[in-house]
């Protein structure tokens, strides 16, 4: 079908207010808004002001009303533990009407925080949507997070409760929580009023008299009990949740997110960017500890009349590179959403994609990949085994949803390998120098989004609003700043390289290490890979390359580093000055797949660091100081 992208984009930039308020006539007011968008309001502008609802209804209550009480809500695979279980959007009100009811006993209201410490289990998101329809605000650490980490936490929103499982379950281990969560509040200032715990049979956990009580238990009892818990009206510029991200300064900033824009928006994306309809299975393979499990795992497929996937499992050992098709088989799977780096570990165990063969993907119409730049290679790949469009799109944790896509339902546009296409409606994308001034097209620069924020997006940082401009609004005046580099060319397609401290200055020349990256993974050997900018006395900073390599290669090492070398030399050119590529096993990354480059920087130029608190396997870091101090030790030789 013809792309209507254009047009849809047209009308938002002539009329705002009017898209956004024929996008809203899908969520259920209380009280419909006084005004779409109060440039008065917030530091910003606020969307939606004045209006009332509440996103748990949204979510669950009126599906259940509206013909959908016995469809699939939640579809829970968990290979890790050989569980599976259906949850229709009926039995989803009953968990979570019982919850809200042990919440509200237990003093828990609107505005007061809940965090929640889960692993990727169904009661995880009975919690998410028991606090939203209590009007309490929940921020979701992700399970298994060092307790220093979660101290802070505790100590910057100072929540009433905690509820938190006994454990999680990785491949081959069971990671106690409890300890973890007990550790945290002995080291916090503030101290909630109680804990819910859920006793995992894999790893149940004592309980401290008086403070913790048993999830179960007390959820069975307001079950046996029926009791009822209407859905709480809230303003729609009222916090839903705070999600934290990691701060330049070590100190997490709480990323706010409303109810009423953000269903709005969130609603709006599920047809618009996914083509999905009511009904329908969606699969975000990602972690409700992350952004994209709160948008796409929760709350934007249950908004839509989505069937989700909840899938405690990883896409390589639970139990090969084939798990991510038997799910999509098994649960007639219309979309996948997953990162980058997932493809990449399945792409390193089964390099030919045989697995792919073994089960019928019919029904499979789209895959989606975010989270960091998804490489061409990786892409044709997908597109190569699976037959079906293969779609990069671009968002952050503070926006909720994607700044640019490939609109499907919309139509598609054509695809330009590299880009994740053009930007979404809300969303006034520019490219500006360091000075502030435009560019000329396909000219890196910084990536910026013209004020205000489209509905959504964070309206400021939890209990930080001057944070929250010294961060995002400062430093380009009248725009929001993405801290990513690159580029718009003359068809108005994006292209992210890099963070913006990932773009490295070689002799004077800004170069991203993202387009050498892009050139490393195009070579036949590299399953994935990673640029820095390494210190140098002479240039400023040279590029270092980390490649990790295919299984069942047998070639030498040395011969696929001077290919590589050779290919960044030919296709970025010499100003490159691209010599070195280390071959490593694996490289370090946080739970949710991003390569952690700037620890990376960190250790080749020997500078302290401090372990990340979303580091999947902190091991992988001592194994790239081993490569870096071998490559030191072969050089001081050689000077010798």
């Amino acid at each position: 079908m013809t792309s209507r992208y254009h047009e849809v984009y047209e009308a938002w930039k002539s009329d705002p207010e009017a898209f956004w308020a024929k996008a809203a006539e899908e969520i259920d007011w209380i009280e419909t808004p006084a005004k779409v968008f109060e440039a008065e309001e917030g530091i910003y502008g606020r969307w939606f002001a004045g209006g009332k609802t509440n996103t748990c209804a949204n979510c669950v209550d009126r599906h259940v009303e509206r013909g959908r009480p016995g469809q699939p809500a939640i579809i829970y695979d968990s290979p890790i533990t050989g569980s599976k279980r259906k949850i229709t959007y009926a039995e989803l009100l009953a968990e979570v009407e019982a919850l809200a009811a042990v919440l509200k006993k237990k003093g828990v209201g609107k505005g007061d925080r809940v965090i929640l410490y889960m692993p990727m289990v169904p009661e995880a998101v009975f919690s998410m949507l028991a606090c939203a329809r209590l009007g309490a605000i929940h921020s979701v650490v992700f399970g298994g997070f060092a307790a220093n980490e979660l101290a802070t936490r505790v100590n910057d929103c100072t929540p009433k409760a905690i509820i938190s499982a006994s454990c999680g379950i990785e491949p081959g281990r069971v990671v106690a929580y409890k300890p973890l969560l007990d550790s945290a509040l002995k080291q916090a200032q503030h101290q909630p009023e109680f804990c819910l715990v859920l006793q995992r049979e894999q790893g149940p956990c004592d309980l401290i008299e008086g403070r913790d009580f048993d999830y179960a238990a007390l959820v069975g009892e307001e079950k046996s009990l029926g009791t009822k818990v209407a859905p709480e009206p809230l303003d729609a510029t009222d916090p839903l949740y705070i999600l934290y991200t990691s701060g330049t300064t070590g100190r997490p900033k709480g990323v706010v997110r409303d109810n009423g824009g953000h269903m709005v928006a969130l609603k709006w994306s599920m047809k618009a960017i996914y083509d999905m309809d009511p009904g329908e299975v969606f699969w975000a393979a990602s972690d409700v500890g992350w952004v994209v499990g709160h948008s796409y795992i929760v709350y934007a497929p249950l908004l839509h009349g989505c069937t989700t996937i909840l899938f405690e499992g990883k896409p390589v050992g639970t139990p090969d590179a084939g798990v991510f098709w038997r799910v999509i088989e098994e649960h007639k799977v219309s979309a996948l959403f997953t990162a980058p780096t997932a493809f990449r570990a399945i792409k390193k165990e089964d390099p030919d994609g045989k697995l792919v063969g073994d089960y019928d993907l019919s029904q499979f119409r789209m895959l989606f990949l975010a989270g960091e730049r998804a490489d061409p290679d990786t892409i044709q790949w997908a597109e190569d085994k699976l037959g079906v469009p293969v779609i990069d799109h671009w968002w952050q944790t503070e926006t909720a949803w994607a700044i640019a896509a490939n609109p499907a339902g919309l139509g598609l546009l054509p695809v330009k390998y590299g880009s994740p296409t053009v930007a979404m409606p809300g969303y006034d994308v520019q490219i500006l120098d360091d000075a502030g001034h435009e560019v000329p097209a396909s000219t890196l620069g910084n990536i910026v989004v013209k004020l205000p924020l489209p509905p959504a997006c964070l309206p400021t940082l939890w209990h930080a609003d001057e944070r929250f401009k010294e961060s995002y609004l400062l430093e380009f005046p009248g725009y929001y700043k993405t801290a990513d580099a690159g580029m718009i060319d003359e068809e108005g397609y994006i292209y992210v390289m890099a963070r913006t401290d990932d773009i490295i200055n070689v002799a004077g020349h800004r170069l991203s290490t993202g387009a050498m990256e892009e050139v490393l993974s195009g070579h036949p050997d590299v399953a994935e890979c990673a640029v820095i900018g390494a210190h140098d006395d002479l240039k400023g900073q040279m590029p270092m390359g980390f490649v990790v390599l295919k299984a069942g290669k047998d070639r030498e090492p040395a011969d696929i580093q001077a290919e590589c070398i050779r290919k960044v030399r030919e296709e970025i050119g010499p100003v490159a000055a691209f010599k070195t590529v280390h071959v490593v096993n694996r490289l370090p990354k946080t739970r949710s797949g991003k390569i952690l480059r700037a620890t990376m920087r960190q250790i080749v130029d020997h500078e302290e660091f401090k372990m990340p608190a979303t580091i999947d396997d902190p091991a992988i870091l001592d194994e790239i100081q081993e490569v870096v101090d071998h490559v030191d030790q072969m050089r001081a030789a050689q000077a010798r």
